[in-house]
């Protein structure tokens, strides 16, 4: 098992190496505290314009990797053993992001996702796939992390929104659900296990999709997703996970034909919601509102019993 700590440091704060193993030994105490913890492998910290990886067992650094201004933390990381990977952007002026593989210690790959600088990435649980999206927000783009190609792309909407945040579902091979919250209030929702990769069909369909340049194909990819609509208040932050994902497969083929997925959402005014998807190979969706309940009046009700 690999867990990991991402430690974003953010602008105006200065940092020294004497405050670096002060986090470092706070983050160990952590872990003390946390007995189902077997074992523990990486610790990132990143700065302003360095990231730092640490053997979390002896306190060493492993390596240092010089980074473009990052104020806002933005990375991915994958806990798993098979695809243990960092991801941190690789330019302030256009959408790309370096891969590094953090067992082996080596830059893995460089992906040019978007022409706009990146406003957040996500990896699958099992370093697979690298979910993307840019300060644009209209465009959603997945690629397969082992070769570097881009497997997927979304059309969000037509309009510039933030994202605020991507998540898969959990996965073994290929990741069933890709979800993402943006300042428009809503929560959208890709079937990436159902989806079909238009790209490869339009240039596999004939001549014109085989000279078809990236950006017009991109502009004619069809949304292909579902729309929570109000999940949040519009220009409130939000986060969404997908924390469970039961399949559906057909007896005869063994092909997953449908799948339930259970979607938590919480806002940063402190309301939580949690709803149940249903969707199948046939594109249908469904979902409903399971529970929701203010955080901040829970915990205001709970200091006055105490």
């Amino acid at each position: 098992m690999v867990s990991e700590y991402l430690i974003p440091i953010m602008e105006g704060y200065a940092m020294n190496e004497l405050l670096v193993h002060s986090i470092l030994l706070r983050c160990c105490l952590a872990l003390i505290l946390l007995p189902l913890l077997e074992l523990v492998n990486r610790l990132v910290v990143l700065l302003q314009d360095k990231t730092y990886i640490y053997d979390i067992n002896s306190l060493t650094i492993l390596d240092t990797i010089d980074t473009v201004p990052n104020s806002k933390g933005t990375c991915a990381f994958s806990p798993s053993l098979d695809g243990c990977f960092l991801a941190i952007p690789a330019s302030i002026t256009k959408g790309s992001l370096l891969l590094y593989n953090v067992m082996e210690l080596q830059l893995h790959c460089e992906i040019e996702a978007h022409r706009a600088p990146l406003a957040t990435m996500v990896l699958s649980s099992n370093g697979m796939y690298i979910a993307t999206a840019s300060e644009q927000g209209t465009m959603i783009r997945v690629h397969l992390v082992s070769e570097a190609t881009k497997s997927y792309s979304f059309r969000r909407g037509s309009y510039p929104s933030t994202i605020f945040s991507l998540s898969f579902g959990p996965c073994s091979q290929v990741p069933e659900i890709l979800v993402a919250t943006s300042s428009s209030g809503s929560v959208h929702v890709f079937p990436l296990g159902f989806a079909i990769n238009q790209r490869s069909s339009r240039r596999s369909g004939g001549f014109l999709g085989s000279i078809m340049p990236d950006s017009i194909s991109d502009a004619l990819d069809p949304a292909h997703h579902h729309i929570v609509h109000n999940a949040a208040p519009a220009g409130i932050k939000s986060y969404a996970v997908i924390r469970k994902v039961d399949r559906v497969s057909d007896p005869s083929t063994s092909e997953i034909v449908a799948c339930r997925a259970t979607l938590a959402i919480i806002t940063y005014n402190g309301y939580f919601q949690e709803y149940t998807l249903s969707l199948n190979n046939h594109n249908e969706f469904s979902r409903s509102l399971d529970r929701e309940f203010n955080l901040m009046t829970v915990i205001t009700d709970n200091d006055v019993r105490l």
